[in-house]
């Protein structure tokens, strides 16, 4: 990795734009990189690792920090740009981050997100590539094969912190290493195995816990079976090795003990089933025996019952052969009420229905009312005729009543429409004569348009010309005192000058070197050189009273640069403005403003004026068309009025017949209707009254036929016969009980068994069923162990089954546990196998330190002249210490090992640089062997005399052999002298800024 180019806007101390080439300062293989302090140098390395990697090196990117520069004006943005070489590659990286800007419009800010370019240089010129912070963090990353912690170890050298790494202890060395080789991994597989070791120990932990929850299920199943003597608890408990072997012979013996218990029970339970069956056969015996002795006297007694009601059976049977008589008669009786009833109600409606009728029809026959009816119903037809007749003359009286309302409003139309049309000669004049106006005050309002512009166009650049003039005199001030600051910082500057000409002796007498030749004289030489005398000035002041002089100057001229513009702009206003004052102007325009808005308020009624003469005259169209179709309807209405008043005269002589004396025909026919009515309901009553009569006669013909023939004198002793069939089906009930009981009771004194029963002395089943329910309580109870047993026997075998799996479970864990926990304690350094109690990634720390040590070594005898070794410890650390992180430092002088916190301070500088160029040599190397061109040490040369500074720089300008390039960011004045090519940061009250010096030549 080489960089060529960084610019730097807005960033840190620096408010302006600067550019540092480093392709110049490169040339020379070392640069110094000086400056007061709070200039800046730290700055220009930040904004190296900003670029590379969007943010700084550590507590510089701190929460609340901000990048942006406090002198930088409010319209610049921060913005960082490296161009450089990486992975064969030239590319350029830009970086904005996130700030606040004016807004472009009002006041106040906004804030702008963080933006970032990538762009690569191809034969045809510059390539964009990305603007994703994403993908050009991972692109760069990827090229240079570091993070930005590496980076910032390896490539910018904090010369200040692998000091405190030779003098700090085994963690601290280790936090820096972790940091630098990123041995997170394998802190992650000590993690790993001991996180695998705490879950195997709970499987089996968990599995021995299965194991005494079914040893505990399999004492709960063998209730008092078992030998407590043996149970495996409490003597045995998770984690306990012989725990398989004592649950295996304890459930063992347990169901053992349990077949036994079952076998006994077995025995117990068939001499129980023979004594149940026995007493069973002798309650059956003795509840039969029972039964046919009730069941005799139940019979005896029964049979005096029927006896006693012989009586009452011959009475029922005679009753019940009347009733079946009688019920032949029974069909004739309900015709004949039926009959009567009918005629009954027929006479009444003949009764009813006569009262109705006119005098002259009281006593008419059906004939006489038939043909009455037949006249009605033909006076009724004539009447239906007329009713249609009657309707359309009172249709012919609405449509002449229509015909005078439509004449009437037609008339009151006409006679308005009239009048209008009589007016509408003055109307059209007068809508004229606004639409002429409003036309006029167009053109007006158009005129004074053309005049109004121009005039505000005048008014606007007397008042520029005003304020200019201000601006103009006020520039003139700041001119004056302008130059009066340039010239006497000119003074100033040239006095200084003068002075450190006059000390130039004491400046060049600084630089001579003993034995070195002189560059003024040539002589090697140097007897009394000369002193600088008090108030000496050096190149420093000189430079700073130049630059104060030259920003002096461009003030002035920025100054006369603006005035010369100011008188320029007010000319221009003078020339547009002419020679009329502000107050002409404005009193010009405002007096023109308000005739033209008079003037556009009346033009604005122009549209509404025409529209209004549009109208009336479409109105006078129409008004003109519809008094000629009105004529034309009043005349057509006269003809139909006369053609109604003729028909409805012919009507009304036809009505006149055939109302009579009703009001109208609708009342005549309704009176036709009622009579008709009236006729038709008399007749009909009548004729039922005749028919019914007829039925009556032949109904009691019938009766007297079937009380003869069914053995009854009168019709009146068979109605007494007739009984409800409710009471003949009870009296057959009863008979037919009296001879079922009957039949009954032969059939039981038939019977052998209980005749003989009867002659046995009485049964006891109540003791019998006694002595079986106790048979039997002991059977249940013989049969309830059996099953118990047989229960134990089975629950205790599936028992055994499910423990044995758990055991064989069991045994893969515990062997998977061991390995586990041996590899864990192995990598944990708690193992007795791991001698050194070293950890995993302490092994791999104290392997990278040893390669680190050897790397450094090579630089440090170097710097040392062959005196210096540093050395890898991998002693065991005594307490708690970590153990292989140790750093020794090996004398050649005195042959002895010792501690590296007892270097001097020069000697722990000669170390620590060492030690740090190794380290970017093995982390070079970890990250690809990616070359890196640019290196940069940050202080610790104060602490060296003249020969050690001299080493020191031999070996830095070695790594030029390998075409690197070593920036040296140092306070010490000597390196200014030793090292020509220098890039001088200058702290400035407006902001640092950057120059280049090479040779003596400054840029």
């Amino acid at each position: 990795m080489r960089l060529h180019r960084l610019g730097i806007t807005a960033f840190g101390p620096f408010a302006e734009p600067q550019s540092i080439d480093f392709d110049a300062l490169s040339g020379a293989g070392i640069f110094l990189l000086h400056g007061p302090t709070g200039a800046g140098k730290t700055s220009v390395l930040d904004a190296v690792c900003y670029a590379l990697y969007g943010s700084v090196p550590g507590s510089r990117q701190a929460p609340g920090t901000t990048l942006r520069s406090d002198h930088a004006a409010p319209g610049t943005p921060t913005e960082v740009t490296l161009e450089l070489t990486v992975g064969g590659r030239r590319l350029e990286i830009t970086r904005r981050p996130e700030q606040d800007r004016p807004k472009k419009r009002g006041t106040g800010t906004t804030r702008d997100k963080a933006q970032s370019w990538l762009r690569e240089h191809t034969g045809d010129g510059w390539t964009a590539l990305s603007r994703s912070h994403q993908e050009i963090g991972e692109e760069i990353e990827q090229l240079l094969g570091m993070s930005r912690e590496q980076f910032c170890q390896v490539v910018l050298l904090p010369q200040g912190e692998f000091a405190q790494f030779l003098r700090a202890g085994a963690e601290a060395r280790g936090r820096l290493l972790g940091r630098l080789f990123d041995t997170r991994r394998f802190a992650a597989v000590e993690t790993l195995l001991a996180e695998r070791r705490r879950a195997a120990e709970a499987r089996v932990r968990a599995g021995d816990e299965k194991v005494l929850a079914a040893a505990q299920r399999l004492a709960q199943a063998a209730g008092d079976s078992a030998d407590l003597r043996a149970w495996p608890l409490p003597r045995h408990q998770p984690g306990d090795p012989g725990l398989a072997e004592a649950v295996r012979a304890w459930a063992a013996v347990a169901r053992c003990s349990a077949r036994e218990r079952l076998t006994v029970a077995e025995y117990a339970l068939a001499a129980v089933e023979g004594r149940h069956a026995a007493a069973r056969r002798d309650a059956e015996e003795a509840r039969e025996l029972d039964r046919l002795q009730r069941r005799h006297a139940e019979t005896a007694r029964r049979a005096a019952l029927l006896a006693q009601a012989a009586p009452e059976r011959e009475r029922v049977r005679a009753l019940l052969d009347r009733a079946r008589r009688g019920a032949l008669v029974a069909p004739a009786l309900e015709l004949r009420g039926a009959a009567a009833a009918a005629h009954l109600t027929a006479a009444h409606a003949e009764t009813l229905a006569r009262a109705e009728l006119p005098p002259g029809l009281a006593e008419a026959g059906t004939e006489q009312l038939a043909a009455v009816e037949q006249r009605l119903r033909e006076d009724l037809g004539a009447a239906g005729a007329a009713q249609r007749a009657e309707q359309r003359s009172a249709e012919i009286g609405r449509e002449r009543a229509t015909l005078e309302r439509e004449s009437r409003d037609a008339d009151e139309r006409y006679q308005e429409s009239a009048e209008w049309l009589a007016r509408w000669e003055a109307t059209r004049a007068a809508l004229q004569e606004r639409v002429d106006s409003a036309q006029q005050a167009l053109t007006l309002a158009e005129q004074l348009a053309g005049r109004l512009e121009p005039a505000r166009m005048q008014l606007t650049a007397a008042r520029r010309r005003d304020a200019l003039a201000a601006d103009a005199e006020a520039a003139a001030g700041e001119l004056l005192r302008a130059r009066e600051e340039s010239s006497a910082a000119r003074e100033t500057w040239l006095e200084l000058k003068e002075a450190r000409l006059r000390g130039i002796a004491a400046e060049l007498a600084g630089a001579l070197s003993p034995g070195e030749p002189c560059t003024v004289c040539g002589s090697a030489e140097h007897p009394a050189p000369a002193r600088p005398a008090p108030g000496h000035v050096d190149r420093a002041a000189e430079d700073a009273a130049h630059a104060r002089s030259e920003q002096a100057e461009e003030r002035r001229a920025g100054v006369e640069r603006r005035l010369a513009a100011v008188r320029e702009a007010q000319a221009e206003a003078a020339s547009a403005a002419g020679d009329a004052t502000t107050a002409e102007l404005l009193d010009l325009t405002a007096d023109l403003s308000a005739r033209h808005a008079a003037a556009h308020a009346d033009a604005a009624a122009l549209h509404t004026a025409r529209e209004r003469l549009a109208r009336a005259e479409r109105e006078h169209a129409a008004r003109s068309a519809e008094r000629l179709e009105a004529e034309r309807r009043a005349a057509a209405r006269a003809s139909r009025r006369e053609a109604l008043d003729e028909e409805q005269a012919s009507l009304e002589a036809e009505l006149v017949l055939v109302r009579a004396d009703s009001p109208s025909v609708a009342a005549r026919a309704r009176t036709l209707e009622d009579r008709i009515r009236m006729v038709t309901t008399a007749a009909a009553a009548l004729r039922r009254a005749e028919a019914t009569a007829a039925r009556l006669k032949e109904a009691d013909d019938q009766l007297a036929d079937a009380a003869f023939k069914a053995g009854f004198d009168t019709t009146e002793q068979a109605a007494d016969a007739v009984l409800p069939e409710y009471e003949r089906t009870a009296l057959q009930h009863r008979l037919d009980a009296w001879q079922a009981e009957e039949a009954m009771l032969a059939d039981r004194r038939a019977e052998r068994d209980t005749a003989a029963a009867a002659a046995l002395p009485p049964a006891d089943p109540a003791a019998a069923a006694a002595a079986e329910e106790r048979a039997a309580a002991r059977l249940r109870g013989a049969g309830s162990a059996v099953d118990a047993a047989r229960v134990r026997c089975a629950e205790l075998d599936r028992l055994s089954r499910q423990a044995e799996q758990e055991l064989r479970a069991l045994g893969p864990l515990r062997e998977a546990y061991e390995r586990v926990a041996r590899l864990a304690g192995l990598t944990a350094g708690t193992s007795a196998d791991n001698e050194r109690k070293m950890r995993l990634e302490a092994y791999v720390l104290a392997a990278r330190l040893e390669q680190v040590a050897a790397a450094a070594t090579v630089r440090l005898l170097r710097m040392s002249g062959g005196r210096y070794t540093l050395v890898h410890s991998d002693a065991r650390a005594s307490g708690r210490g970590r153990s292989g992180l140790g750093l020794h430092v090996l004398d050649a002088w005195t042959g002895s090992e010792r501690d590296t916190a007892t270097l001097s301070g020069g000697e722990t500088f000669f170390a620590s640089l060492a030690l740090a160029l190794g380290l970017a040599d093995v982390v070079t190397d970890e990250a690809g062997g990616m070359r890196l061109d640019t290196l940069f040490i940050d202080e610790g040369f104060g602490s060296l005399d003249d020969q050690s500074l001299d080493e020191v720089l031999d070996v830095l300008d070695s790594l030029r052999e390998r075409d690197r390039s070593v920036g040296i960011v140092s306070h010490v004045g000597d390196l200014r002298t030793r090292v020509q090519a220098q890039l001088e940061i200058v702290k400035q009250r407006g902001g640092s800024v950057v120059r280049h010096r090479t040779a003596g030549v400054t840029d």
